[in-house]
């Protein structure tokens, strides 16, 4: 044999186990890790997404929760493992943008240790306030705060989690000064609110939806550029004269940085057609949430962008983790 062909087919052999793996994805279940505990949000659209992605791959797509640091560890235990396509996450943007800034102590960095596949969904932060709360409006809740500085108190989800930097980008845009009360969680933190021992809130909507619906918490202002058509009364902090309160929660898709192209194409193609279906957007629909699915590039940007805009807020407030 010529040696040139005797190369080339070794060469062809040695890249035969790269290109016929991402042939042959998924040939085993994947794991598909929430950061956070069962129940909550990302958990509630995880098992919706995976369901979905499952019939599409060939392949059972496993939800296992991996909750601790405010999402972090589940995400950094993604970023350590295989970079094999089997190892996934849904991560939120306090651990993809918000902790960047917040910690000296990052278990991983979102743009060089993870491929950033797509953005799932958007979830819109709703304000609540306790029902006893003299305030039906955002200007009057302003206003109440303006009265009592260091009074009125909010409850979060935790330090650095949206629902904080919410309240906080609301503190700096009203000019108001309010106690912050973190919890582990969103159920602790909204039983306060119920309670009354907080007075109010920024949470994503499903979070929030049961006790507006019950009349138990009063809903003032919507951090979105958009109404949202599950609560179409309730107007948008834009509209409200407030557009620089824009806090919309999101999850994007994620997997080790260095996972084979092939693999990520696969993923991507599975989790978009899934996010894109109707069966998806209506079921998520229902809970407040909007479907993204967009391109890998465009999700990259855009976690860039938010890494950009809240590590500017955290800086001029000077909240830190540590």
């Amino acid at each position: 044999m010529h040696p040139l062909l005797r190369i080339l087919g070794l060469i062809g052999l040695l890249l035969w186990p790269a290109i016929s793996s991402g042939q042959e994805f998924p040939s085993r279940p994947i794991h598909f890790v929430v950061p956070f505990p069962a129940g909550g949000p990302s958990d509630i659209i995880s098992r919706v997404l995976t369901a979905k992605m499952s019939s599409l791959l060939g392949q059972s797509v496993v939800v296992e929760n991996r909750p601790g640091a405010g999402g972090l560890t589940g995400i950094a235990y993604v970023a350590r493992s295989a970079p094999d396509g089997y190892t996934i996450a849904i991560a939120p943007s306090s651990g993809l943008a918000m902790n960047v800034t917040l910690r000296d102590d990052m278990p991983f960095q979102p743009l060089k240790d993870l491929a950033l596949i797509t953005q799932i969904v958007s979830v819109p932060e709703i304000l609540v306030v306790n029902e006893k709360v003299p305030a039906s409006t955002l200007a009057e809740l302003v206003a109440l705060a303006k009265a009592q500085p260091g009074k009125l108190t909010f409850a979060s989800t935790g330090v650095g989690g949206m629902p904080h930097m919410a309240m906080e980008l609301l503190e700096l845009t009203a000019g108001i000064q309010l106690i912050h009360t973190p919890y582990t969680g969103a159920a602790p933190a909204v039983n306060d609110l119920l309670g009354g021992h907080v007075q109010m809130m920024f949470a994503d909507i499903p979070v929030l939806l049961p006790a507006i619906q019950s009349g138990k918490v009063r809903a003032l202002a919507i951090g979105s550029k958009t109404r949202v058509p599950t609560m179409p009364n309730v107007a948008t902090t834009a509209e409200l004269g407030m557009a620089q309160v824009e806090a919309d929660n999101w999850y994007g898709l994620v997997a080790p940085a260095k996972t084979p192209r092939p693999v990520l194409d696969k993923l991507y193609a599975a989790a978009t057609e899934a996010l894109h279906s109707a069966e998806v957007k209506d079921k998520l629909a229902g809970e407040g949430v909007i479907t993204v699915g967009n391109p890998s590039a465009e999700f990259h940007t855009y976690v860039e962008s938010e890494i950009e805009r809240w590590g500017k807020l955290i800086k001029a407030t000077g909240i830190k983790i540590k």
